[in-house]
């Protein structure tokens, strides 16, 4: 089988040999580090159809690295056990057969020690192979996949540690994933950049924090310079937007707290018709981990334990359903992903990620950081688009249906996987992703 995926802009060099190598190797460290906290019953347990178990998260990026590029590039490489391409494909319907998605925490074996095992494995012959690139024997298209599974793998770091929260939070134990700060061998990010220059808003009702305007018209959207980039940031295109005013901060606890009280989740009127239909299937009154302790008071649950909620940092846990409810309710909209990136996109990638060790987002971020920000795009091809040939295009193009882009990053992203044009996706009922808010509003026909 042959995969091929331009996933940097074309004509992007990746990295050379021994940067790629010690890129790889510091990506697979990372996630053994994340997965240390766990043991091997927490790292079995699959707590609905869309969490995955930790140990299937990492034989997954292992079968990736595995399947494209020691198989195309090693001659005679043989796969580690014949049944892992079936057990460890997630949706790559080009590679072949796969374990059904919701049925992942009925395999029981292989078990942790074996997975690390297969880990391992992969991990020298893959260092190998770079190995041999630092003479000039590396081809580039094994580069560049090499380049694509580091940034896969980072995406399934933060997978890990938000299903393992999912998992946690379902035994009446609630046992901690991990003190905070998680120690972690990684250097922590600086402060929080500030925000662009603009005119500031004062509050409005319900929103908190300032506004910053931006006059509209044609902006540039997309990913097109020099460094990697997933397909889906791609073309680099114009957007026209009309003047609009982005909230200079997240929205937060406190304020969400104030939307519980004012009966949010019990009043039709704020919500989608499809929204509004989930609350009362699923009986939403708060988000998920919120639990209310009575005299309206609520704690949450957090990767380092429940504790009391803290109503100065950002609200996490919510679907794009409630991140609409409450915009209304507060007077406000969400930004369309052109509008972010118009007043975000540029910002230094600094704040609170994974780097951290907080897990958690904490009052008083920045732009990036902290919790990925619902915006009201649905997820769908830039102008021009076209999903590279071979099973490695399948990475995102045909999710692109019934999902919303989230921009960001949050406090469980690698720094380093964090751009001003990074598009993430999910459903908009999905609640478990460290996902926020922050809000929109129009000024009208000038700034």
């Amino acid at each position: 089988m042959t995969a091929t995926l331009p996933a940097s802009p074309p004509g992007a060099a990746p990295p050379g040999a021994a940067t790629l190598l010690e890129r790889f190797l510091e990506v697979r460290r990372r996630t053994e580090t994340l997965a240390e906290p766990l043991g091997p019953e927490d790292q079995t347990v699959q707590s609905m159809p869309d969490v995955s178990p930790t140990k299937w998260h990492r034989a997954h990026v292992t079968w990736f690295f595995e399947t494209f590029v020691l198989q195309p590039f090693v001659p005679g490489y043989e796969p580690f056990h014949p049944l892992y391409g079936y057990l460890f494909n997630s949706y790559y319907e080009a590679v072949g057969d796969r374990y059904p998605r919701p049925a992942r925490g009925h395999v029981s074996r292989p078990g942790v020690a074996e997975i690390g095992s297969y880990r391992r494995h992969v991990d020298e012959r893959v260092a190998d192979l770079l190995a041999g690139g630092g003479r000039g024997t590396l081809p580039v298209e094994a580069a560049r996949l090499v380049e694509l599974g580091c940034h896969h793998e980072e995406q399934h770091q933060e997978l890990l540690l938000m299903d393992a929260k999912h998992v946690l939070s379902c035994s009446p134990v609630e046992a901690a994933y991990a003190a905070s700060p998680l120690p972690l061998p990684l250097p922590l990010p600086p402060a929080p950049a500030p925000a662009p220059a603009g005119k500031v808003q004062p509050p409005r009702p319900g929103a908190g924090g300032g506004f910053v305007a931006h006059e509209g018209g044609e902006v540039a959207i997309g990913h097109g310079g020099d460094g990697f980039a997933f397909d889906n940031e791609g073309p680099r295109h114009l957007e026209r937007l009309v003047p609009f005013e982005l909230a200079a901060g997240l929205v937060t606890a406190g304020q969400w707290q104030a939307f519980v009280e004012d009966g949010g989740y019990r009043r039709a009127e704020l919500w989608l018709s499809d929204g509004w239909a989930t609350v009362q299937r699923e009986g939403w009154v708060a988000p998920l981990y919120w639990r209310d302790e009575g005299g309206g008071g609520h704690s949450v649950f957090t990767l380092s334990g429940r504790r009391q909620l803290d109503e100065a940092e950002p609200v996490c846990h919510v679907s794009y359903y409630e991140a609409d409810a409450f915009a209304r309710w507060a007077g406000a909209r969400l930004p369309t992903e052109g509008e972010w990136e118009a007043v975000a996109g540029a910002a230094p990638v600094e704040g609170n990620f994974l780097e951290s060790g907080r897990l958690h987002p904490v009052a008083g971020g920045g732009w990036l950081g902290d919790a990925w920000v619902w915006t009201a795009s649905a997820y769908l091809p830039y102008p021009g688009f076209r999903p590279a040939p071979g099973a490695v295009g399948e990475y995102n193009g045909k999710f692109m249906v019934n999902q919303h882009v989230l921009r960001g990053g949050a406090c469980v992203t690698p720094q380093g996987h964090v751009r001003g044009t990074y598009r993430n996706f999910f459903p908009p009922s999905a609640r478990w992703p460290f996902t926020g808010v922050r809000l929109a509003g129009d000024l009208g026909e000038a700034a």
